[in-house]
Formats: C-alpha cells, structure tokens, sequence
C-alpha cells in the first residue's frame, strides 16, 4: 500500500502548492457563461475520464511508473518509486499558455526541491534528479508537460531472517 500511500500524500502536497494559482478554464458547450479561473485539479493514477482530458484542464496528474526494491549484502534495503507528474492548462493566447504551463510546473517542482519530504516519510531522491518536459508540439490553446521524480520510501522490513528462510545455518551452510 505504500504506493497508494505516496499517490495519496503527493496529491495533497500538490493541492496545498497550487491552491492559489488561478488558471483559465476551457468554456464548454453546455455552459451558459464563461467559467472562472481556478487552481489545477489533481488527480492520481488516472484521470476519472480520459476522453474528456481537455474538459478537465488545468489538471494535475500523478502516476506510478516503476518501483526497485533492493538489497546488496551488507548494505541496507532501498525502496524507490519513480512517479510521472503531467500538467495540463488551457489558454487563448499562444504565448499566456505556454507561461502559465511553466508557471505551474515551476511552482510544483521548487516546493518539491525547498521541502523534499513528502507525507512526512517519503524522500525525493535529489541524486536521481528531477526532470521535466514541455512538450514542445502543444496544440493550442491546451498546453502539457511533465516531470519525473524519484522517491525513497520506507522500507519493509523482512518478517523472516534470511538464514531461516533458506534454511541456513549461521555459517551460510543448508542444514
């Protein structure tokens, strides 16, 4: 669960960043006037409906791409996840938007690297680095990028001993 957990803590850091970040919304057919401008909505795994993705703009996504848990003799366990952050806005002007996507990358990535601790239990990994993307093809008005992450997690301890597992006596010799 320790995934979701991250997914969870990252969400709610993300909300706390960019709460007052208003950004324009998209007018839609069934509305009867313009939208007001509002933060980005973020969202974990998946959006709730792909097919409306640029009804959904501004939007924040989180997902999980890889995990690597590992241990070398002697040395102690490693849990990392890597995490895919995708940001969406809308905008009418060509150059606003592509501001305001940055804007909205800028903000997430420095509160990331000032605090690098999420949740209270999950570390950005500053050695893997922090990368990020604008897609340079953006099809106006909707304006994407993302950013990859490294985090630590707690480990997960091992409930068996290795030897009694395999076992082994304490000279690494199956009984």
């Amino acid at each position: 669960m320790t995934k979701l957990v991250l997914l969870k803590q990252l969400k709610e850091f993300t909300e706390e960043r960019v709460k007052d970040l208003l950004l324009p919304v998209a007018q839609q057919k069934e509305d009867e006037e313009p939208p007001k401008d509002r933060p980005a909505e973020v969202y974990r795994a998946r959006l709730p409906d792909s097919r409306a993705a640029k009804k959904k703009a501004p939007y924040i996504l989180h997902q999980v791409i890889t995990g690597k848990d590992a241990q070398s003799p002697g040395s102690p366990s490693i849990s990392l996840v890597t995490v895919r952050t995708v940001f969406c806005v809308y905008h009418k002007d060509e150059q606003e938007g592509g501001l305001a996507l940055l804007n909205l990358m800028e903000r997430l990535r420095i509160a990331m690297l000032e605090e690098g601790i999420v949740g209270g239990q999950f570390i950005l990994d500053r050695e893997a680095g922090l990368e990020s993307l604008v897609y340079p093809d953006n099809a106006a008005p909707y304006y994407t990028g993302e950013m990859i992450s490294v985090w630590k997690l707690p480990i997960i301890e091992r409930k068996v001993p290795y030897a009694q597992e395999h076992n082994w006596n304490g000279a690494g010799i199956r009984r």
